[in-house]
This record gives C-alpha cells, structure tokens and sequence, in this order.
C-alpha cells in the first residue's frame, strides 16, 4: 500500500506557473504509475495526465497539453507536475493516485490509491 500527499498548490493569477508535488510513503513507489487528476466544484473529478512507473512514458488530457508536465523522482519518492500558462478553468482540487500495472490508466476507475487533494486558483 501506499499513502500519497500533495503539495504546491495555491492562487496564481492567469498565465502563470505553479508545480505541484505528491510525496509517497513506501520503498515500493518505483513500481507504481502515477496519475494527476482534478475536481472542480460542481463537476465531476477529470484526468490531467499519467506517468509510468520508470517515467518513460507520459500521458496527457488535450485540455492541458504543452502546457503541463509531469514528471518523477524515483529516489525521492516524488512525482511533480508542473503547470505553466495556467488559465481560469484550470481552478480545480488537484489529486495525485497511484496504481500498480504494466498498462497506465487514464480513468479514476484504474487508481486505487489517492491523495487528499490540494487546491488551486486561478485567477483571471
């Protein structure tokens, strides 16, 4: 099992940068993919983007590509996502989740394993 927080979030005006981080517990975290997803008030919690396991392979929802990256440090327990030319719609609770699996899920259905979330506005 595995237990996850994130951190890094916060208010920032339109067109600027957050990173936000999601620590892992556990020696195992290597062999676990990664997912970032969000939830804004009213609707239903969405994909943002995933990374495997060995971080070789990235995910992304058309909504923030080529402006997110995702990323991980194995040693360090940690995989971050960086979020530049942030807009208003991205205002939303930020969640990371973990799986085990050779195959990356692009569903919530696919993690098992979440964090308690953390909040970022955007400001226009």
């Amino acid at each position: 099992q595995v237990q996850l927080v994130e951190s890094g979030g916060g208010l920032v005006q339109a067109g600027g940068s957050l990173r936000l981080s999601c620590a892992a517990s556990g020696r195992t975290f290597s062999t676990y993919n990664m997912g970032w997803f969000r939830q804004a008030p009213g609707k239903e919690r969405e994909f943002v983007g995933a990374i495997s396991w060995s971080g070789g392979t990235t995910y992304y929802a058309d909504s923030v590509k080529g402006r997110f990256t995702i990323s991980r440090d194995n040693a360090k327990n940690t995989v971050y996502l960086q979020m530049n030319s942030l807009k208003p719609e991205d205002t939303a609770v930020y969640y990371c989740a973990a799986a085990l699996g050779m195959r990356v899920s692009l569903t919530t259905r696919g993690y098992p394993y979440w964090g308690q979330g953390t909040q970022v506005t955007v400001s226009s």
